[in-house]
């Protein structure tokens, strides 16, 4: 940077405005391109928008504490989008109903499968207790899980770096691999999503069928609920 440039920099950097200009200008970059490209999941809006973020702070050395002061507005509004999520999943209702039973033995099933298999793998390659814990909760919506690593001992901003990891994962494999699984129940391919890459994975289910939608967020609702209830006592099996 030169100088003139520097010095605008450091006094837009107190702006408390703009992390906040910063991440919607990034996402809204990121949404451009991936409806440019036909929505091709490997343009996922998050992951560019993320990737953006990163080299700007890293180029103009600014720490994530002073971006998050401005951007912490858009932390705040994930509970109040995924509250908003039961608007869908009340218009879907009545086959919710239908599969409670299995929808419940299914989340059941992948929150303990997404804990377990995060853990031995990370164990394995020699991860440490900390993070460990942190990845544990890596499935569930943020600001779930970034309660339950803190609570637990992890480390939360470890979390929040994993949540969004799986949650881009997710959205960009996890069509592809219910495609090769020849899964075509909207249903279970919403629940699939939801419970294994929660909100971005939920996103990327309403883009491509409602009842999908709707199963999805349904799923990340019921997974964030059963990982704060069962994680605590599996992680007591191992620690």
């Amino acid at each position: 940077m030169s100088e003139d440039l520097f010095d605008i920099w450091v006094y837009l950097s107190t702006t408390p405005l703009l992390g906040l200009t910063m991440t919607l200008v990034a996402y809204q970059g990121g949404m451009w391109i991936y409806q440019r490209a036909g929505m091709n999941p490997l343009l996922n809006p998050v992951l560019i928008a993320v990737l953006v973020l990163v080299g700007l702070l890293m180029m103009t050395g600014t720490d994530y504490q002073t971006y998050f002061e401005g951007a912490q507005f858009v932390h705040f509004m994930l509970g109040p989008a995924t509250v908003a999520l039961a608007v869908p999943l009340y218009q879907q209702f009545q086959k919710v109903r239908k599969s409670f039973a299995v929808i419940l033995v299914s989340i059941f099933a992948g929150s303990v499968t997404a804990v377990l298999s995060a853990v031995a793998i990370a164990w394995a390659l020699g991860a440490s207790e900390s993070t460990l814990i942190s990845l544990a909760p890596k499935s569930v919506t943020a600001p779930i899980a970034m309660g339950i690593a803190q609570a637990a001992g992890g480390v939360a901003s470890l979390t929040a770096v994993l949540v969004i990891l799986t949650g881009i994962l997710g959205a960009v494999l996890g069509p592809w691999v219910l495609n090769a699984l020849r899964i075509k129940d909207w249903r279970a391919r919403g629940l699939a999503m939801g419970t294994a890459s929660h909100g971005i994975g939920t996103a990327r289910a309403f883009q491509v069928n409602a009842v999908a939608g709707a199963f999805a967020s349904l799923a990340m609702g019921l997974n964030g609920l059963a990982t704060a209830v069962l994680l605590p006592m599996l992680l007591a099996l191992f620690f």
